[in-house]
């Protein structure tokens, strides 16, 4: 019944709207105008310490080592840890913050980059009239109107396309979407519409046009995950919170209660991962914000207690831009299995996911070869027949653990609703658990709350509504403008540049070297094809930045849209922070093996190499064959049944073209699969067999040696770029 209520209401104020749509518009300026003016007068009492300059890591652990009691101990530097963190210092408490790995580092950088109300769980709320998940949409519908206000450099609306291809689901999914509009009210981002199947098909040609009936448009907000949560984790240390990354709970600290003789948390024994020193850190009150890890710390607590987080894997997958629209996702609600996925443009490619299977707890998640497929079968059914979808044409795998509260015994992950929990033990420890990326500041808010009720805290009213993010201030849809006139940056560079640092960019720019070029003065990149430049890695390690994985997976993204490319970018990676750092020759060589390690298993890498192994069968014709060998011969000369660089290189001289010795070397290598220094004839074979089949993409040495024998027999210019390459 209270549902029913809560849903007419709703209904009322939307049908309000829509009856009166230029007062609506007034009504939403006046709002917008007045919470700005609150805004502005809550971060006018803030006090900032750190306005200029973050302290160091060192001076980080040393302010954990050294004070002598913090209000507040957060454990955890994913999404929800670092939201805590910032409620809690603007609170004007005394905060801490411990992660053991980096920030963001676990499910936080993992997910579908979505800011969200969802779809389906409104979907499931008016279906089973469900006013727990109903509220639960709009009070992240609430959070997702603020995320785009409070970090408008890293996020935007996004519109998401639902395409219909039964004449009867135009209806059914037109009031479901119509609904989600009026549960966001005056947080609308942009209202939904129905567009024709000519409509469609204008706006996402790559769309299968058989049986199209037309499409519905819906809007919701895109983010870049970690630098979203690096972005709340830096802003908690400008305003004095002690944070650091690369610091474990080693135990927790208990003293008894004078007054009830209770054993009661009052800190945490940490440990520097980096030094392996160990300290404590005392504190009135001990949050659990470890994501995935919830029962493990809870059970450092009480080693009886019944856990309470049911984990979930979803994988996603990353392929070329060209497969969507630049400014246009879309949304399939309904695959094989009952699954949803979603297919969305991010980073100037393409990302879609998610998978929803159960899992077990672990730091380096690894994405299945079947659930790559699996959402490669799902693209395949909504694309176009002319758009081949290829297995090759995978730049990236990630695997992200949903921290999904549950009863323990149940096994259905994908009925459970992704709310969340505040929990305090009988020792004191604040657990905050489950929820969704979206809701991250309203569940440190109600966490901050009932810890500063149950551990009787002197605190200040919550004030991060509206709360800008580091580098929000000062930043403006133009501003990439600046930097390309004022420091001489590739206007790609500096748009990325600006959409990453915001008003921030500027020092990052300060940072950047001369190119030696007409054009650009400055910016030299990482890698040919990614905006990223040198200077960015020199910034990272101000933002806490302490391995080469955190530059190519979290300050960066690199890691994330292309391992080929981020493999190629890690010995400058590499050299850049030994040098800053002064790390010795063999830091160096761990540091690079650690983060080839990190792209291998976490990212993709491994499942490329598996498309081509001594097992692949060769799929060749007769005449497939007698061609690829005449191809072949042209660089074994000799007739050895292989070649080396020394052949190619050979070749290469007679047809003018110059590439780089460890470049030749790289491109080799990949095909090489016993690693004996040469590509044999069998290998060469198996390559083209793999290329034909799509199981790999722009195979560099494949279109080298095609490139140079079309050169050969017509004896004209050639050029060789790096290929995209898949894994």
């Amino acid at each position: 019944m209270a549902f029913r209520k809560a849903l007419k209401r709703t209904a009322i104020i939307g049908g309000g709207a829509v009856a009166t749509a230029f007062g609506l518009s007034q009504l939403i300026e006046y709002k917008k105008t007045q919470a700005r003016l609150a805004h502005v007068a809550a971060e006018a009492e803030l006090r900032v310490p750190y306005a200029d300059e973050f302290p160091s890591r060192q001076a980080q652990l040393a302010a954990l080592q050294n004070t002598e009691e913090f209000d507040v101990l957060i454990v955890g530097g994913g999404a929800t840890g670092a939201g805590c963190a910032l409620d809690a210092v603007t609170r004007n408490l005394k905060t801490a913050l411990v992660e053991r790995s980096d920030f963001s580092s676990g499910t936080s950088s993992r997910s579908t980059k979505l800011i969200h109300g969802g779809v389906r769980y409104l979907q499931k709320a008016i279906m089973k009239l469900d006013y727990e998940q109903y509220m639960m949409v709009k009070e992240a519908l609430h959070e997702r109107a603020n995320l785009l206000e409070i970090a408008p450099h890293l996020s935007a609306p996004l519109p998401i396309m639902l395409p219909v291809y039964k004449w009867w689901q135009l209806p059914y999914y037109w009031a479901g979407i119509k609904m989600y509009d009026l549960v966001a009210g005056i947080q609308c981002l942009k209202s939904s519409y129905v567009l024709s199947k000519t409509k469609a098909l204008e706006l996402f040609p790559m769309l299968k046009k058989d049986k199209l009936v037309g499409a519905i448009v819906y809007y919701d907000g895109q983010h870049n995950d970690a630098r979203m949560n690096l972005a709340i984790a830096l802003s908690s240390a400008r305003y004095g919170a002690a944070v650091a990354n690369y610091t474990e709970v080693v135990h927790l600290l208990k003293k008894k209660d004078p007054e009830t003789g209770q054993e009661k948390v009052c800190g945490a024994r940490c440990r520097d991962v980096i030094t392996g020193n160990e300290f404590d850190v005392k504190a009135k009150c001990v949050i659990n914000a470890t994501g995935p890890f919830t029962d493990s710390l809870r059970k450092m607590d009480n080693q009886e207690t019944a856990n309470i987080c049911q984990p979930s894997a979803g994988v996603h997958i990353v392929i070329p831009g060209y497969y969507s629209p630049d400014n246009m996702g879309l949304l399939d609600p309904a695959t094989s299995d009952g699954r949803v996925i979603f297919f969305l443009p991010w980073e100037k490619m393409t990302i879609a996911g998610t998978t929803d299977t159960p899992t077990n707890v672990t730091a380096h998640p690894i994405p299945g070869e079947d659930d790559i497929n699996f959402i490669l079968r799902e693209v395949r059914n909504y694309l176009s027949p002319d758009v081949e979808v290829r297995r090759g044409d995978v730049l990236a795998a990630w695997s992200g653990i949903r921290p999904l509260v549950t009863d323990p015994d149940s096994k259905d992950t994908q009925s459970i609703c992704r709310n969340h929990i505040v929990s305090i033990s009988d020792s004191g420890l604040v657990t905050i658990a489950g929820g969704k990326w979206t809701t991250y500041r309203s569940m440190a808010e109600e966490t901050l709350d009932a810890a500063i009720k149950s551990h009787s805290l002197s605190a200040e009213p919550c004030k991060t509504v509206g709360l800008m993010l580091e580098g929000a201030k000062g930043w403006t849809p133009t501003l990439y403008i600046r930097l390309v006139q004022d420091y001489g940056l590739e206007q790609e560079v500096a748009q990325h540049l600006a959409s990453t640092y915001g008003a921030k960019a500027f020092d990052v720019a300060k940072m950047a070297q001369v190119t030696g070029q007409r054009w650009p003065i400055v910016g030299k990149r990482l890698v040919s094809e990614f905006p990223y430049i040198e200077s960015e890695v020199l910034y990272a390690m101000k933002e806490y930045a302490c391995t080469a994985i955190d530059v190519i997976a979290r300050r960066t993204r690199l890691g994330f849209l292309n391992v080929q490319a981020a493999d190629e970018a890690l010995p400058r990676i590499v050299q850049i922070m030994g040098k800053e750092l002064g790390w010795s020759e063999e830091k160096k060589t761990a540091e690079l093996e650690a983060a080839k390690k990190f792209l291998y298993h976490e990212m993709g890498y491994r499942s490329r190499s598996e498309q081509l192994t001594k097992t692949t069968d060769i799929n060749l014709d007769y005449q497939e064959v007698v061609r690829y060998k005449k191809r072949f011969h042209k660089f074994d000369k000799e007739s050895k049944g292989f070649i080396t660089t020394v052949d190619v290189q050979q070749v290469l001289d007679s047809i003018n073209v110059q590439i780089d010795e460890n470049a030749l070397h790289e491109i080799l290598n990949e095909v090489d699969l016993n690693k004996n220094g040469q590509v044999e004839i069998d290998e060469f074979l198996q390559l083209m067999s793999a290329v034909k089949k799509g199981l790999l993409s722009d195979s560099r040495l494949a279109i080298l040696m095609k490139a140079a024998e079309e050169t050969l027999d017509k004896r004209g210019p050639v050029s060789v770029d790096r290929s995209g390459g898949g894994v």
